[in-house]
């Protein structure tokens, strides 16, 4: 049962809409987060709801991406969650925008934010929410995501974001397998 679903992110009006806080969007648009309170604690700010009888905590780090683990690690502490009872959702330049991937441990791929986070677990045995942004054909991966959606994708970023939460609900509904036979890169706006 996951307990604790981690969106990373960097805090700041420059970084709002921007690929790399593509998982802060996630939980903006997530139809049960987005009417609850966000408490600031944890260096940074959580939320809750309830599932199937159970509570499951929302977190949006404000530790800068690179330091995610000073806010997971604490609050998993307090709260005491297990890594295996976590979801995290990042930005995956190696995905398309479009696509998503549920992933359960493996490799990091250069990600600071899942570095970080892993380092304060002491593993990474947690599970991922991979939300594809894409990568530039041109210039800096870091110009990249740091940079905002173009307002022409605006229609095709809602889409994804409805789908990505109801690939997210499936997953806590019926867990990893069935979500990733579901969704792994699968087109969602082709859906």
């Amino acid at each position: 049962m996951i307990k604790l679903i981690v969106g990373l992110g960097n805090p700041g009006a420059e970084y709002e809409l921007t690929r790399h806080n593509v998982a802060w969007i996630v939980l903006d648009t997530h139809p049960e987060l987005s009417r609850n309170n966000w408490k600031e604690k944890f260096k940074g700010i959580y939320s809750d709801f309830s599932f199937k009888g159970e509570k499951i905590y929302a977190l949006k780090p404000h530790t800068y991406m690179n330091l995610s683990g000073e806010s997971v690690g604490p609050l998993c502490k307090f709260f005491k969650i297990k890594p295996e009872e976590i979801i995290v959702i990042q930005d995956e330049i190696d995905l398309p925008f479009g696509q998503i991937h549920f992933k359960k441990g493996g490799g990091l791929a250069g990600h600071n934010g899942l570095k970080s986070i892993s380092q304060h677990l002491g593993t990474n045995e947690y599970y991922r929410l991979r939300v594809g942004v894409g990568r530039p054909q041109h210039g800096s991966v870091s110009s990249w995501v740091l940079s905002k959606f173009p307002s022409e994708q605006d229609t095709e970023l809602s889409i994804v974001m409805e789908k990505t939460n109801e690939a997210l609900k499936l997953f806590l509904e019926q867990g990893f397998k069935k979500a990733s036979t579901e969704y792994n890169k699968k087109n969602l706006l082709a859906v």
